[in-house]
């Protein structure tokens, strides 16, 4: 495609709100990602924490006299 001005470029050819939605909608989403995915990074790291805090008490109380 060919554009004659900056403004006709912007328009898209009269598509300009679906290609930019679509841009934005991408940007948008390969922003957000990465801090989605630490999010869930440490959610796994406390959840996996607390899991062995547990079995290290479940193994102190077993060992301790009754």
């Amino acid at each position: 495609m060919h554009w004659n001005s900056v403004g006709e470029f912007f328009a898209m050819g009269g598509r300009a709100f679906y290609v930019w939605g679509s841009f934005g909608a991408c940007a948008l989403l390969m922003a957000v990602e990465p801090i989605l995915a630490q999010r869930r990074a440490r959610a796994v790291r406390d959840t996996l924490r607390r899991e062995k805090l547990a079995d290290e008490l479940d193994r102190t109380l077993d060992r301790s006299p009754g």
